[in-house]
Protein backbone atom coordinates (compact mmCIF):
# COMPACT_ATOMS: atom_id res chain seq x y z
CA UNK A 1 0.00 0.00 0.00
CA UNK A 2 1.17 3.50 -0.74
CA UNK A 3 -0.66 5.40 1.66
CA UNK A 4 1.02 5.96 5.42
CA UNK A 5 -1.24 5.49 8.33
CA UNK A 6 0.46 7.32 11.56
CA UNK A 7 -1.09 6.22 14.91
CA UNK A 8 -0.42 7.59 18.63
CA UNK A 9 0.62 4.97 21.21
CA UNK A 10 0.06 5.78 24.81
CA UNK A 11 1.97 3.08 26.89
CA UNK A 12 1.29 4.19 30.85
CA UNK A 13 2.81 2.11 33.50
CA UNK A 14 2.58 2.08 37.41
CA UNK A 15 5.61 5.14 37.49
CA UNK A 16 5.64 6.54 34.08
CA UNK A 17 3.78 6.83 30.96
CA UNK A 18 4.83 7.85 27.35
CA UNK A 19 3.52 8.67 23.72
CA UNK A 20 4.98 7.16 20.83
CA UNK A 21 3.92 8.74 17.39
CA UNK A 22 3.82 5.86 14.74
CA UNK A 23 4.20 6.21 10.70
CA UNK A 24 3.59 2.75 8.84
CA UNK A 25 4.48 3.21 5.50
CA UNK A 26 3.25 -0.50 3.98
CA UNK A 27 6.72 -1.82 4.64
CA UNK A 28 7.89 -0.75 7.73
CA UNK A 29 7.11 1.13 11.15
CA UNK A 30 8.77 4.34 12.04
CA UNK A 31 8.50 5.45 15.90
CA UNK A 32 8.85 9.08 17.91
CA UNK A 33 8.89 9.49 21.45
CA UNK A 34 6.64 12.65 21.47
CA UNK A 35 6.59 12.46 25.31
CA UNK A 36 7.31 11.45 28.66
CA UNK A 37 6.18 12.29 32.06
CA UNK A 38 6.18 10.60 35.20
CA UNK A 39 3.03 8.82 36.93
CA UNK A 40 2.83 10.03 40.82
CA UNK A 41 0.56 8.22 43.34
CA UNK A 42 -0.58 10.19 45.83
CA UNK A 43 -2.46 9.45 49.57
CA UNK A 44 -6.03 11.10 49.64
CA UNK A 45 -8.97 10.28 51.36
CA UNK A 46 -7.43 7.08 53.51
CA UNK A 47 -6.26 5.68 50.21
CA UNK A 48 -3.59 5.57 48.05
CA UNK A 49 -4.81 6.61 44.50
CA UNK A 50 -4.25 7.22 40.88
CA UNK A 51 -4.19 11.11 39.82
CA UNK A 52 -5.96 10.54 36.96
CA UNK A 53 -6.85 14.37 36.60
CA UNK A 54 -3.13 14.91 35.98
CA UNK A 55 -2.40 11.62 34.02
CA UNK A 56 -5.30 12.95 31.30
CA UNK A 57 -3.50 16.46 31.75
CA UNK A 58 -0.28 15.00 30.34
CA UNK A 59 -2.38 12.78 28.06
CA UNK A 60 -3.48 16.27 26.59
CA UNK A 61 -0.06 17.59 26.50
CA UNK A 62 0.92 14.18 24.26
CA UNK A 63 -1.92 14.85 21.79
CA UNK A 64 -0.74 18.52 21.22
CA UNK A 65 2.80 17.80 20.49
CA UNK A 66 1.74 14.56 18.13
CA UNK A 67 1.61 15.67 14.30
CA UNK A 68 -1.74 14.99 12.70
CA UNK A 69 -2.52 10.99 13.19
CA UNK A 70 -5.10 8.71 12.17
CA UNK A 71 -5.87 7.15 15.34
CA UNK A 72 -4.94 6.94 19.20
CA UNK A 73 -5.17 4.02 21.86
CA UNK A 74 -3.87 3.39 25.25
CA UNK A 75 -2.84 0.21 27.42
CA UNK A 76 -1.90 0.52 31.17
CA UNK A 77 -1.89 -2.57 34.01
CA UNK A 78 -4.31 -4.48 34.82
CA UNK A 79 -7.07 -4.93 37.75
CA UNK A 80 -7.83 -1.07 38.38
CA UNK A 81 -10.17 0.86 37.76
CA UNK A 82 -13.10 4.04 37.82
CA UNK A 83 -16.29 4.25 38.66
CA UNK A 84 -18.60 6.56 36.87
CA UNK A 85 -22.04 8.18 38.16
CA UNK A 86 -25.14 8.02 36.25
CA UNK A 87 -24.07 11.35 34.04
CA UNK A 88 -20.57 9.82 33.55
CA UNK A 89 -18.48 11.79 35.73
CA UNK A 90 -15.67 10.05 37.70
CA UNK A 91 -17.39 9.68 41.38
CA UNK A 92 -13.70 9.21 42.74
CA UNK A 93 -9.79 8.63 41.92
CA UNK A 94 -9.10 5.28 40.98
CA UNK A 95 -7.64 3.22 44.11
CA UNK A 96 -4.07 1.75 43.70
CA UNK A 97 -3.81 -2.14 43.49
CA UNK A 98 -1.27 -1.57 46.07
CA UNK A 99 -3.64 0.10 48.77
CA UNK A 100 -4.16 -1.48 51.72
CA UNK A 101 -7.94 -1.90 51.55
CA UNK A 102 -8.21 -5.56 50.25
CA UNK A 103 -6.28 -6.81 53.15
CA UNK A 104 -8.50 -9.91 54.45
CA UNK A 105 -10.93 -9.73 51.39
CA UNK A 106 -10.11 -12.69 50.08
CA UNK A 107 -10.57 -14.71 52.72
CA UNK A 108 -14.11 -13.48 53.61
CA UNK A 109 -14.50 -13.79 49.68
CA UNK A 110 -13.09 -17.58 50.10
CA UNK A 111 -16.55 -18.10 52.89
CA UNK A 112 -18.88 -17.14 49.83
CA UNK A 113 -17.24 -19.15 47.28
CA UNK A 114 -14.52 -21.81 47.36
CA UNK A 115 -10.93 -20.79 45.66
CA UNK A 116 -11.32 -23.94 42.82
CA UNK A 117 -14.73 -22.42 42.06
CA UNK A 118 -13.68 -19.23 41.79
CA UNK A 119 -10.69 -20.14 39.49
CA UNK A 120 -12.64 -22.39 37.67
CA UNK A 121 -14.97 -19.46 36.46
CA UNK A 122 -12.59 -17.02 36.29
CA UNK A 123 -9.34 -18.95 34.91
CA UNK A 124 -7.64 -15.84 37.34
CA UNK A 125 -4.72 -16.61 40.28
CA UNK A 126 -6.13 -15.26 43.25
CA UNK A 127 -4.49 -12.25 44.32
CA UNK A 128 -5.65 -9.30 46.67
CA UNK A 129 -5.34 -6.55 44.25
CA UNK A 130 -7.72 -8.58 42.12
CA UNK A 131 -10.80 -6.16 40.98
CA UNK A 132 -12.99 -8.76 42.82
CA UNK A 133 -11.75 -8.07 46.06
CA UNK A 134 -11.18 -4.54 45.24
CA UNK A 135 -15.11 -4.03 44.60
CA UNK A 136 -16.07 -6.35 47.77
CA UNK A 137 -13.41 -3.65 49.98
CA UNK A 138 -15.77 -1.26 48.63
CA UNK A 139 -18.58 -2.24 49.07
CA UNK A 140 -17.86 -3.45 53.00
CA UNK A 141 -16.12 0.15 53.38
CA UNK A 142 -18.01 2.38 50.98
CA UNK A 143 -21.27 1.34 50.36
CA UNK A 144 -22.86 4.70 49.25
CA UNK A 145 -20.14 5.19 46.94
CA UNK A 146 -20.86 1.60 45.72
CA UNK A 147 -24.94 2.02 45.37
CA UNK A 148 -23.90 5.91 43.51
CA UNK A 149 -21.85 4.19 40.89
CA UNK A 150 -23.09 3.85 37.66
CA UNK A 151 -20.50 2.21 35.70
CA UNK A 152 -17.18 0.50 36.17
CA UNK A 153 -14.47 1.27 33.76
CA UNK A 154 -11.02 -0.27 33.98
CA UNK A 155 -8.34 2.55 33.73
CA UNK A 156 -7.57 2.14 29.67
CA UNK A 157 -11.27 2.18 29.33
CA UNK A 158 -11.60 5.03 31.79
CA UNK A 159 -8.77 7.30 29.53
CA UNK A 160 -11.13 6.17 26.49
CA UNK A 161 -14.37 7.57 28.03
CA UNK A 162 -12.11 10.99 29.00
CA UNK A 163 -11.12 11.34 25.47
CA UNK A 164 -13.87 10.60 23.57
CA UNK A 165 -17.12 9.61 26.10
CA UNK A 166 -17.18 6.20 25.16
CA UNK A 167 -18.40 3.42 27.89
CA UNK A 168 -16.65 0.68 27.01
CA UNK A 169 -15.20 -2.73 28.43
CA UNK A 170 -12.31 -4.02 26.52
CA UNK A 171 -11.77 -7.78 27.15
CA UNK A 172 -7.61 -8.16 27.94
CA UNK A 173 -8.46 -5.59 30.64
CA UNK A 174 -11.45 -7.08 32.18
CA UNK A 175 -9.90 -10.58 32.12
CA UNK A 176 -7.52 -9.39 34.80
CA UNK A 177 -9.96 -8.66 37.13
CA UNK A 178 -11.26 -12.22 38.59
CA UNK A 179 -14.39 -11.53 36.94
CA UNK A 180 -14.98 -12.71 33.47
CA UNK A 181 -15.35 -16.02 32.26
CA UNK A 182 -13.19 -17.12 29.87
CA UNK A 183 -12.95 -17.77 26.57
CA UNK A 184 -15.95 -16.41 26.05
CA UNK A 185 -14.77 -12.86 27.54
CA UNK A 186 -18.36 -12.56 29.41
CA UNK A 187 -19.02 -11.32 32.83
CA UNK A 188 -19.57 -14.25 35.00
CA UNK A 189 -23.23 -14.02 36.47
CA UNK A 190 -22.75 -16.71 38.99
CA UNK A 191 -19.61 -14.59 40.91
CA UNK A 192 -21.71 -11.23 40.55
CA UNK A 193 -24.71 -12.79 42.28
CA UNK A 194 -23.18 -14.61 44.67
CA UNK A 195 -20.78 -11.62 46.08
CA UNK A 196 -23.83 -8.99 45.32
CA UNK A 197 -22.29 -6.85 43.33
CA UNK A 198 -24.63 -4.95 40.92
CA UNK A 199 -24.90 -5.86 37.45
CA UNK A 200 -25.34 -2.06 36.26
CA UNK A 201 -21.39 -1.42 36.72
CA UNK A 202 -20.76 -4.43 34.08
CA UNK A 203 -21.08 -3.10 30.20
CA UNK A 204 -21.27 -5.64 27.74
CA UNK A 205 -17.09 -6.43 26.62
CA UNK A 206 -15.75 -5.31 22.93
CA UNK A 207 -12.66 -7.19 21.45
CA UNK A 208 -9.23 -5.76 21.47
CA UNK A 209 -8.77 -3.48 18.16
CA UNK A 210 -12.71 -1.91 18.65
CA UNK A 211 -12.78 1.51 17.48
CA UNK A 212 -14.76 3.28 20.36
CA UNK A 213 -15.39 6.78 19.11
CA UNK A 214 -13.29 9.78 17.42
CA UNK A 215 -11.32 13.06 18.95
CA UNK A 216 -12.70 16.38 17.59
CA UNK A 217 -9.97 16.40 14.82
CA UNK A 218 -11.62 13.08 13.62
CA UNK A 219 -8.70 10.71 14.94
CA UNK A 220 -10.13 7.47 15.68
CA UNK A 221 -9.60 6.29 19.57
CA UNK A 222 -8.92 2.36 19.17
CA UNK A 223 -9.52 0.36 22.22
CA UNK A 224 -6.15 -1.63 22.00
CA UNK A 225 -5.16 -4.27 24.37
CA UNK A 226 -5.93 -2.28 27.56
CA UNK A 227 -3.12 -4.62 29.77
CA UNK A 228 0.25 -3.96 28.69
CA UNK A 229 1.15 -7.80 29.13
CA UNK A 230 -1.62 -8.46 26.20
CA UNK A 231 0.11 -5.89 24.32
CA UNK A 232 3.62 -6.76 24.18
CA UNK A 233 2.45 -10.21 23.63
CA UNK A 234 0.64 -8.87 20.40
CA UNK A 235 3.90 -7.83 18.87
CA UNK A 236 5.75 -11.31 19.56
CA UNK A 237 8.13 -11.20 16.41
CA UNK A 238 6.91 -15.04 15.76
CA UNK A 239 4.12 -17.17 14.48
CA UNK A 240 5.07 -20.36 16.04
CA UNK A 241 3.44 -22.32 18.37
CA UNK A 242 5.51 -24.06 20.48
CA UNK A 243 7.08 -21.55 22.33
CA UNK A 244 6.78 -19.82 25.38
CA UNK A 245 7.14 -15.84 25.87
CA UNK A 246 8.45 -13.64 28.61
CA UNK A 247 7.52 -10.29 29.07
CA UNK A 248 10.58 -8.78 31.00
CA UNK A 249 10.75 -5.11 33.28
CA UNK A 250 10.21 -5.00 36.51
CA UNK A 251 7.92 -7.60 36.42
CA UNK A 252 8.59 -10.94 34.49
CA UNK A 253 5.57 -12.41 33.04
CA UNK A 254 6.09 -15.68 32.12
CA UNK A 255 3.58 -17.68 29.50
CA UNK A 256 2.68 -19.74 26.36
CA UNK A 257 -0.88 -19.25 24.38
CA UNK A 258 -3.48 -21.48 24.14
CA UNK A 259 -6.67 -21.66 22.25
CA UNK A 260 -8.11 -22.81 25.10
CA UNK A 261 -8.33 -21.82 29.16
CA UNK A 262 -7.16 -24.35 31.49
CA UNK A 263 -9.17 -23.86 34.95
CA UNK A 264 -8.08 -27.10 36.68
CA UNK A 265 -7.21 -26.64 40.20
CA UNK A 266 -4.13 -28.21 39.27
CA UNK A 267 -3.54 -24.65 37.52
CA UNK A 268 -4.88 -23.05 40.15
CA UNK A 269 -2.49 -24.21 42.81
CA UNK A 270 0.57 -23.86 40.36
CA UNK A 271 -0.44 -20.02 40.37
CA UNK A 272 -1.14 -19.64 36.75
CA UNK A 273 -3.02 -17.13 35.00
CA UNK A 274 -5.64 -17.08 31.95
CA UNK A 275 -5.68 -13.72 30.13
CA UNK A 276 -7.15 -12.71 27.23
CA UNK A 277 -5.12 -11.83 24.10
CA UNK A 278 -5.74 -9.32 21.86
CA UNK A 279 -5.81 -11.80 18.85
CA UNK A 280 -8.49 -14.04 20.95
CA UNK A 281 -6.51 -16.43 22.32
CA UNK A 282 -5.81 -17.48 25.65
CA UNK A 283 -2.13 -15.88 27.24
CA UNK A 284 -1.27 -18.54 29.98
CA UNK A 285 1.10 -17.12 32.60
CA UNK A 286 3.06 -17.02 35.59
CA UNK A 287 3.68 -13.39 37.00
CA UNK A 288 7.63 -13.33 38.81
CA UNK A 289 9.12 -10.57 40.35
CA UNK A 290 11.44 -9.18 37.23
CA UNK A 291 14.04 -6.58 36.82
CA UNK A 292 12.48 -4.62 40.16
CA UNK A 293 15.42 -6.45 42.23
CA UNK A 294 18.08 -4.84 40.44
CA UNK A 295 16.47 -2.22 40.68
CA UNK A 296 15.64 -1.47 44.25
CA UNK A 297 19.24 -3.07 44.76
CA UNK A 298 20.56 0.12 42.92
CA UNK A 299 18.56 2.36 44.40
CA UNK A 300 19.56 0.75 48.29
CA UNK A 301 23.16 0.91 47.14
CA UNK A 302 22.85 4.87 46.71
CA UNK A 303 21.44 5.77 49.45
CA UNK A 304 24.41 4.31 50.85
CA UNK A 305 26.44 6.65 48.82
CA UNK A 306 27.57 3.80 46.18
CA UNK A 307 26.30 4.99 42.50
CA UNK A 308 26.14 2.35 39.85
CA UNK A 309 25.16 2.16 36.71
CA UNK A 310 23.23 -1.04 35.16
CA UNK A 311 26.63 -2.14 33.00
CA UNK A 312 28.58 -1.91 35.95
CA UNK A 313 26.67 -4.08 37.96
CA UNK A 314 26.38 -6.62 34.97
CA UNK A 315 30.17 -6.82 34.48
CA UNK A 316 30.69 -6.97 38.63
CA UNK A 317 28.21 -9.86 38.71
CA UNK A 318 29.97 -11.36 35.58
CA UNK A 319 32.92 -11.46 37.66
CA UNK A 320 31.62 -13.41 40.64
CA UNK A 321 31.89 -16.45 41.06
CA UNK A 322 29.23 -18.64 39.67
CA UNK A 323 26.15 -20.78 40.78
CA UNK A 324 26.91 -20.39 44.33
CA UNK A 325 23.63 -19.09 46.38
CA UNK A 326 19.95 -18.75 45.85
CA UNK A 327 17.13 -16.74 46.09
CA UNK A 328 13.43 -17.37 45.52
CA UNK A 329 12.40 -13.80 43.99
CA UNK A 330 9.05 -13.91 44.82
CA UNK A 331 9.07 -14.60 48.47
CA UNK A 332 7.33 -12.03 50.73
CA UNK A 333 10.83 -11.13 51.86
CA UNK A 334 11.38 -9.35 48.66
CA UNK A 335 8.10 -7.73 48.28
CA UNK A 336 8.34 -4.11 49.79
CA UNK A 337 10.83 -1.69 48.90
CA UNK A 338 13.95 -0.94 51.14
CA UNK A 339 17.48 -2.68 51.13
CA UNK A 340 17.20 -5.63 49.14
CA UNK A 341 20.66 -6.28 49.41
CA UNK A 342 20.16 -7.03 52.66
CA UNK A 343 17.44 -9.06 52.75
CA UNK A 344 19.45 -11.35 49.71
CA UNK A 345 22.08 -12.01 52.60
CA UNK A 346 19.73 -12.67 54.92
CA UNK A 347 17.58 -15.08 52.80
CA UNK A 348 21.23 -16.96 52.07
CA UNK A 349 21.90 -16.99 55.77
CA UNK A 350 18.57 -18.37 56.84
CA UNK A 351 18.42 -21.52 53.93
CA UNK A 352 22.34 -22.36 54.94
CA UNK A 353 23.71 -21.25 51.70
CA UNK A 354 26.32 -19.34 51.01
CA UNK A 355 26.19 -15.52 51.76
CA UNK A 356 26.92 -12.97 49.41
CA UNK A 357 29.45 -10.73 50.28
CA UNK A 358 30.26 -8.08 47.69
CA UNK A 359 28.11 -6.02 45.06
CA UNK A 360 28.91 -8.60 42.33
CA UNK A 361 28.18 -11.53 44.66
CA UNK A 362 24.73 -9.88 45.25
CA UNK A 363 24.00 -9.60 41.63
CA UNK A 364 24.95 -12.39 40.53
CA UNK A 365 22.90 -14.01 43.42
CA UNK A 366 19.81 -12.43 41.61
CA UNK A 367 20.74 -12.41 38.45
CA UNK A 368 20.99 -16.12 38.42
CA UNK A 369 17.66 -16.74 40.72
CA UNK A 370 15.37 -15.25 38.33
CA UNK A 371 16.91 -17.42 35.47
CA UNK A 372 16.62 -20.32 37.62
CA UNK A 373 12.96 -19.22 38.45
CA UNK A 374 12.31 -18.92 35.11
CA UNK A 375 12.55 -22.24 34.28
CA UNK A 376 10.77 -23.30 37.29
CA UNK A 377 7.86 -21.44 35.49
CA UNK A 378 8.03 -23.03 32.26
CA UNK A 379 8.11 -26.82 34.15
CA UNK A 380 4.47 -25.28 36.01
CA UNK A 381 3.18 -24.38 32.21
CA UNK A 382 4.57 -28.19 31.01
CA UNK A 383 3.07 -29.70 33.69
CA UNK A 384 -0.48 -28.19 33.18
CA UNK A 385 -0.56 -28.26 29.07
CA UNK A 386 1.66 -30.90 27.99
CA UNK A 387 3.46 -28.47 25.80
CA UNK A 388 7.25 -28.97 24.68
CA UNK A 389 8.70 -25.20 24.14
CA UNK A 390 11.31 -25.31 21.74
CA UNK A 391 11.99 -21.54 22.08
CA UNK A 392 11.74 -18.53 25.03
CA UNK A 393 11.14 -15.03 23.55
CA UNK A 394 12.12 -12.34 25.74
CA UNK A 395 9.92 -9.40 25.22
CA UNK A 396 10.82 -5.58 26.82
CA UNK A 397 13.16 -3.53 28.13
CA UNK A 398 14.90 -6.70 29.80
CA UNK A 399 15.75 -7.65 26.36
CA UNK A 400 18.49 -5.19 26.96
CA UNK A 401 19.97 -6.83 29.71
CA UNK A 402 22.00 -9.74 28.02
CA UNK A 403 23.20 -10.73 30.79
CA UNK A 404 19.95 -11.85 31.75
CA UNK A 405 19.13 -13.35 28.37
CA UNK A 406 22.20 -15.44 28.51
CA UNK A 407 21.73 -17.33 31.87
CA UNK A 408 17.68 -17.56 30.73
CA UNK A 409 19.26 -19.67 27.70
CA UNK A 410 21.24 -21.51 29.91
CA UNK A 411 18.97 -22.31 32.74
CA UNK A 412 16.13 -23.50 30.99
CA UNK A 413 18.12 -25.04 27.85
CA UNK A 414 15.99 -23.10 25.38
CA UNK A 415 16.83 -21.50 22.30
CA UNK A 416 16.11 -17.41 23.53
CA UNK A 417 15.47 -15.04 21.38
CA UNK A 418 15.22 -11.60 23.00
CA UNK A 419 13.06 -8.56 21.31
CA UNK A 420 11.79 -6.20 20.23
CA UNK A 421 12.89 -3.78 23.40
CA UNK A 422 9.34 -1.66 22.56
CA UNK A 423 7.08 -4.55 22.50
CA UNK A 424 4.45 -3.01 24.62
CA UNK A 425 3.93 0.13 22.52
CA UNK A 426 4.49 -1.74 19.04
CA UNK A 427 1.83 -4.05 20.06
CA UNK A 428 -0.31 -0.99 20.83
CA UNK A 429 0.26 0.54 17.04
CA UNK A 430 -0.06 -3.14 15.73
CA UNK A 431 -3.57 -3.50 16.90
CA UNK A 432 -4.13 -0.04 16.14
CA UNK A 433 -2.81 -0.32 12.45
CA UNK A 434 -4.97 -3.51 11.98
CA UNK A 435 -8.20 -2.10 13.21
CA UNK A 436 -7.76 1.23 10.60
CA UNK A 437 -7.09 -2.12 7.97
CA UNK A 438 -3.81 -1.00 7.59
CA UNK A 439 -2.51 -4.22 8.21
CA UNK A 440 -4.58 -7.43 7.27
CA UNK A 441 -4.49 -9.02 10.93
CA UNK A 442 -2.13 -9.42 13.72
CA UNK A 443 -0.37 -12.09 12.17
CA UNK A 444 0.62 -9.36 9.59
CA UNK A 445 2.07 -7.42 12.66
CA UNK A 446 4.18 -9.79 14.01
CA UNK A 447 5.37 -10.79 10.71
CA UNK A 448 6.54 -7.53 10.38
CA UNK A 449 7.59 -7.07 13.28
CA UNK A 450 9.91 -10.00 12.93
CA UNK A 451 11.18 -8.47 9.20
CA UNK A 452 11.69 -4.90 10.50
CA UNK A 453 12.95 -4.79 14.61
CA UNK A 454 16.56 -5.89 15.76
CA UNK A 455 16.05 -8.84 17.66
CA UNK A 456 19.15 -10.84 19.99
CA UNK A 457 19.49 -14.51 19.69
CA UNK A 458 21.19 -16.76 22.44
CA UNK A 459 21.66 -20.41 22.63
CA UNK A 460 21.72 -22.39 25.70
CA UNK A 461 25.09 -22.86 27.39
CA UNK A 462 26.31 -24.65 30.24
CA UNK A 463 23.41 -26.75 30.71
CA UNK A 464 24.98 -28.94 33.22
CA UNK A 465 26.05 -26.32 35.52
CA UNK A 466 22.49 -25.03 35.35
CA UNK A 467 20.79 -28.66 36.08
CA UNK A 468 22.93 -29.38 39.54
CA UNK A 469 21.86 -25.62 40.72
CA UNK A 470 18.32 -26.76 39.52
CA UNK A 471 18.13 -29.08 41.78
CA UNK A 472 19.83 -26.80 44.70
CA UNK A 473 17.15 -24.05 43.57
CA UNK A 474 13.71 -26.06 43.86
CA UNK A 475 13.84 -26.75 47.76
CA UNK A 476 14.31 -23.19 48.70
CA UNK A 477 11.20 -22.57 46.84
CA UNK A 478 7.84 -23.28 48.57
CA UNK A 479 4.84 -26.04 47.78
CA UNK A 480 3.65 -26.36 43.73
CA UNK A 481 7.51 -27.28 43.20
CA UNK A 482 7.14 -29.79 39.77
CA UNK A 483 10.53 -30.60 40.11
CA UNK A 484 10.27 -32.42 43.46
Amino acid sequence: MSKKTTVLAFDIGASSGRAIEAMYDGAAISCREVHRFENRPRQADGHLRWDFAALMDEVRVGLEKAQKFDSVGVDTWGVDFGLLDAAGHLLEDPVHYRDARTGGMVERAMRVMDAEKLYAGTGTQILAMNTLFQLLALKKQQPRLLRRADKLLFMPDLFAHALCGSTTCERSAASTGQLLTLPAGKWNAQILEAFGLPKRLFLPTVPSGTVVGALECGAKVVAVAGHDTQCAVAALPTQARNIAFLSCGTWSLLGCELDAPVLTAESMQLGLSNELGANGRVNYLKNIVGLWLIQESRRAWRRQGQEYSYAELERLALASVPLRCFIDPDAPLFTPPGDIPARVKEYCAATHQYVPQTVGEVMRCIYESLALKYRFALDQLRAATGKRFEALHILGGGTKDTLLCRMAAGATGLHVVAGPVEATALGNILIQLTALGALEDLGAGRALVAQTQQLAEYPPQGMAEWDEAYERFCPLLARCDPCR
